[in-house]
This record gives C-alpha cells, sequence and structure tokens, in this order.
C-alpha cells in the first residue's frame, strides 16, 4: 500500500482540514517556503508546515514565524530520504512527539458490538459539549467556535453511552478520501473498547460518505487499534517544536 498516492493524499487532506478550519478566523497564512494556521484561544490545529523538503535557506524564516507565533508545531514528513530533518535539530528545533500516517481501503462495514449513540454537532449547545470534553481525552482544547464556524465543512461528532458524552471524532473529506481526525475517550471511560467502536461508526459513516479510503495519523496510544482494523502504515510525521530558551 506504501504508494506515492496515498502519502500524498494523506499528507493533503490534513494540511487542508488546518486550512479550512483556520480560513474562518484569518488564521491560515502561506508564502513561498511554507503554511501555518495560529488560532488564538485553542490548542488546534496551530501548526506550521511545507510542501516541499526542508532546506537551511528557509529555517531562519521558519523561526521567526514561531516565536511571533508561540505554540506553533512542525509536522516533519519523513518521506523525501534525505535526513532534512537534522536542519531542525541543529537549528534549535526538538522532537514532541511522533505519529505513523495510516491508510485504510473502504470495502466493508464494520459490526458494532456497543450501545453508543451518536450526534453529529451542528448548535452551539452540542457545540460547547463537544468542546467541554475534548480536553479531558487529549489534554488541548479545541474552541466550541471552530466547530461552529466550520461544521458545514467538518464533520463533528461526539459519542455517548447511557446519554452521557464519552467521545469525540472529527471527519474531513477531500475528493474520495477521509481524513478521520480527533477520536479520543475521557479516561475513565478507556480500555472497554469504545475507541475502537468509535473508529468503527466513524469507518461506516465514511463508506456512506462514498470515500474509497481513510486516512489517519496514529500516536502511538491509538496505533494498535487502527492496525487491528486493517490500517497499514504510510510514513512517518515527527512534531518538532522550538526548544525552550
Amino acid at each position: 500500500m506504501k504508494n506515492s498516492t496515498l502519502i500524498k493524499d494523506n499528507i493533503n487532506n490534513l494540511t487542508d482540514f488546518w486550512k479550512t478550519v483556520g480560513t474562518p478566523f484569518l488564521s491560515y497564512h502561506k508564502n513561498d517556503s511554507f503554511e501555518y494556521c495560529k488560532i488564538e484561544n485553542s490548542g488546534w490545529p496551530n501548526k506550521l508546515w511545507f510542501r516541499n523538503d526542508i532546506s537551511k535557506n528557509n529555517v531562519l524564516d521558519i523561526r521567526k514565524t514561531m516565536q511571533r507565533n508561540s505554540g506553533l508545531v512542525i509536522p516533519y514528513w519523513d518521506i523525501f530520504g534525505t535526513n532534512s530533518n537534522e536542519i531542525l535539530d541543529a537549528y534549535g528545533f526538538e522532537i514532541k512527539s511522533e505519529q505513523v500516517a495510516m491508510a485504510l481501503k473502504l470495502d466493508q462495514k464494520f459490526e458494532l458490538q456497543h450501545n453508543l449513540s451518536f450526534k453529529k454537532i451542528d448548535n452551539e449547545q452540542d457545540a460547547k459539549i463537544w468542546s467541554d470534553l475534548y480536553p479531558n481525552a487529549f489534554g488541548y482544547v479545541i474552541s466550541k467556535e471552530i466547530l461552529i464556524h466550520n461544521h458545514n465543512n467538518v464533520h463533528f461528532y461526539l459519542a455517548s453511552l447511557d446519554n452521557q458524552p464519552i467521545g469525540t471524532f472529527m471527519l474531513f473529506q477531500t475528493q474520495n478520501d477521509i481524513g478521520i481526525h480527533g477520536v479520543g475517550v475521557i479516561p475513565e471511560m478507556r480500555r472497554k473498547g469504545l475507541a475502537e467502536e468509535i473508529m468503527k461508526f466513524a469507518l461506516n459513516l465514511s463508506i456512506d460518505l462514498q470515500a474509497d479510503y481513510a486516512l489517519l495519523q496514529a500516536s502511538a496510544m491509538g496505533k494498535d487499534i487502527y492496525t487491528r482494523l486493517g490500517f497499514e502504515d504510510l510514513f512517518v510525521i515527527k512534531n518538532y517544536i522550538l526548544k525552550a530558551l
């Protein structure tokens, strides 16, 4: 499955997602070398990314932009075969986390086991419930304003058990691909198979939306679930931040 098209599609879905949610806030910016999105009062997306391999010629400009916009993270796509991430290492950046980009061909639906209920977010009241729950699962904030301004372009879903909200996910479609993002469960409801159930529902919904592939970027905590569901690895993402002075 490791083909250049799926690698490109994975990156495009993710970066178009950031661009889409940032645009209503005038928070998306682009120059010749890189793009970035920094939304105030939100812990996400707050990313700076580039389409081509990084070089010493643009790393100083990247540093200045990140110093002016605290909290930005650089996702380095480990796809170039050049070890150019060593430039970031040499210019005062450090790895915050790593993810694995993955893909799944959508050809059959999954049977659901648990009695979860799902609600698509389309109003301010539900957006606040979603936004209040999300940091419990992930440790950072996605403001309710992001949901309010983007619910026509992004599928935001709240998962509940016995009428109690317990988890979240987001779907973002680019052509025939669906990016699955923000799949999380609050800590007290983990290790019960609920995150996997949310993923199965999200994948079934992706099929209903006529997507051919599901794409995601897995943390270490979630990767086993995705592998079990049939996702295959594409490439590694190394997330860099500026070292503290």
